[in-house]
């Protein structure tokens, strides 16, 4: 079967890309920052047959991103499909973001993306064969509030996935730019929160779980393998997105001004006291804040506990 390297692929989405494949024939590698939280996801993705191999990198390190292509060549003989799909959510207003914000942003998802394709395209454009599935946002499309350094390192990402797309093509090579919309990955529990952290908290983690406005993330990933079965070029995968997308590209500056009057509802900065994950957020919050919160976010909560969001040393969810 095809051989597959997916980044960012020890939990959430990668995770559930990285499992969807394995069940078509491919040998997958997956890569992340943290050995423990990949060695959870190895066992998982095992038990369900998979053939995977573990790569500890981190890819916004160009020499990294090298190695795991090369870690990958030397245990399978070649790269099919590489998956870029590491990423990072900070979430708050941008007075609260520092500069050290931007860049760690950007290094993860705009050169964890353009590093490992560079690695790959060498063989892929020899063998006139190969797929590139970058994994960005629809925050690289429409840049929402309270997420721009995620938004800017998205929107570099959909700009270098969708002009490969174009030069590729005369060589056999199928680039997909994926655009999901709020999925159910349990990823509001890893995001990084800044400001007044319990109210960031409080309205992303309802936005990526409650249905309606959030997806559920298996089938995201079923519509993501499946778009590499036919080649597709771009993929959209909420319909909210689809609809948020097709009216910036109509009205941009309406979106802009609508998006602002909602940035209005949501507090100033406050006094900044630095970052701290959502589980430990959500940890402290009071109990009459936490327990309707629990109640609201129970689909968020059972994704993050299925998808190695959380592990055995984090606090309950």
């Amino acid at each position: 079967g095809h051989v597959a390297v997916v980044t960012g692929g020890s939990r959430g989405f990668g995770f559930l890309i990285a499992r969807e494949l394995a069940p078509a024939g491919c040998p997958v590698v997956i890569a992340a920052r943290d050995a423990a939280e990949l060695e959870r996801a190895r066992q998982a993705l095992a038990q369900d047959g998979a053939e995977v191999l573990t790569v500890v990198c981190d890819v916004a390190d160009r020499e990294q991103a090298e190695r795991l292509v090369d870690a990958a060549r030397a245990r399978f003989g070649r790269v099919d499909i590489l998956v870029a799909n590491a990423g990072i959510i900070q979430v708050g207003p941008v007075e609260s973001m520092t500069p050290a914000d931007f860049e760690q942003a950007v290094g993860i998802m705009y050169w964890g993306v353009v590093y490992p394709a560079l690695a790959v395209l060498p063989e892929m454009r020899e063998r006139r064969h190969g797929h590139i599935v970058n994994v960005t946002s629809i925050g690289g499309m429409v840049s929402v509030p309270r997420l721009l350094p995620y938004n800017s390192a998205k929107f570099a990402a959909v700009g270098f996935s969708e002009g490969l797309a174009a030069e590729l093509d005369k060589d056999g090579v199928r680039v997909t730019t994926v655009v999901p919309g709020l999925m159910r990955t349990g990823s509001y529990l890893n995001a990084q929160f800044t400001g007044r952290q319990e109210i960031e908290f409080g309205w992303f983690s309802l936005g990526s779980t409650l249905p309606l406005i959030s997806m559920d993330a298996e089938r995201a990933a079923r519509r993501v393998v499946q778009a590499i079965q036919r080649g597709e070029r771009e993929v959209i995968t909420t319909l909210p997105a689809n609809v948020l997308a097709r009216f910036h590209g109509l009205f941009p500056g309406t979106t802009v001004a609508l998006l602002g009057l909602a940035n209005r509802l949501l507090p100033s900065a406050g006094t900044v006291t630095g970052q701290r994950p959502g589980k430990d957020v959500q940890a402290t919050l009071s109990p009459a804040a936490r327990t309707p919160l629990r109640v609201a976010t129970a689909l968020g909560r059972s994704a993050a506990r299925r998808f190695n969001q959380i592990g055995p040393a984090d606090p309950p969810v």
